[in-house]
């Protein structure tokens, strides 16, 4: 259960980042109610594999902390069609797990069966995440929510919470742009670990 009356609540925000390579790049901070980031890791994810929840969960493995919240997700589908199963992510870390898109869309069945065609598990793993909630946030803006281990007021609550403005949660808008700062220009470059 998120306690939002607390001001030291600490969401676990996570987003990625690739350009034409073989792996993205995937970043995770913790940051506070206030704002206040204080915790950052770093994974990676096959693009087009189907190793995006190990990803996820090897950001909360080095983290080590019990002091985090929630996890907030920008996107259930990273990498080129890389499907995170929420449900697991929730289960291995006993954290209720929030998923923010921000675009409408009919789904990505089709897409996935057009690159992938023999590759039932990668559908599967969408189809189970289920379809996504349309929600508006205080800023007046809409997303996309899947959520587990949290209803989807909470949810909404959260992100509400964590949006400065316009429609992107701060834990994975920062997330996103460190992922993007930390991405080498060249695939051979090495990764800054955060150590």
């Amino acid at each position: 259960m998120l306690h939002f009356e607390k001001k030291g609540i600490r969401i676990l925000g996570i987003a990625e980042s690739y350009r034409g390579r073989e792996q993205s790049l995937i970043c995770g901070i913790v940051m506070r109610r206030d704002r206040i980031i204080d915790g950052c890791a770093f994974s990676r994810a096959t693009v087009g594999g189907m190793d995006a929840t190990d990803a996820v969960l090897g950001i909360w493995n080095h983290l080590a902390r019990d002091d985090i919240q929630a996890i907030m997700l920008g996107g259930t589908v990273i990498s080129w069609f890389n499907v995170i199963d929420i449900t697991q992510v929730h289960e291995r870390t006993g954290l209720p797990v929030i998923s923010v898109t921000y675009e409408d869309s009919p789904g990505l069945e089709d897409d996935i069966s057009h690159h992938f065609p023999s590759d039932e598990k990668r559908l599967s793993a969408y189809i189970a995440l289920g379809k996504r909630t349309t929600c508006q946030l205080s800023t007046g803006v809409t997303v996309y929510l899947r959520a587990e281990g949290i209803s989807l007021d909470d949810a909404t609550h959260a992100c509400n919470i964590f949006t400065a403005q316009g429609k992107i949660p701060e834990p994975v808008r920062v997330a996103r742009i460190i992922a993007r700062g930390f991405l080498p220009e060249y695939p051979d470059e090495p990764v800054l670990n955060s150590g």
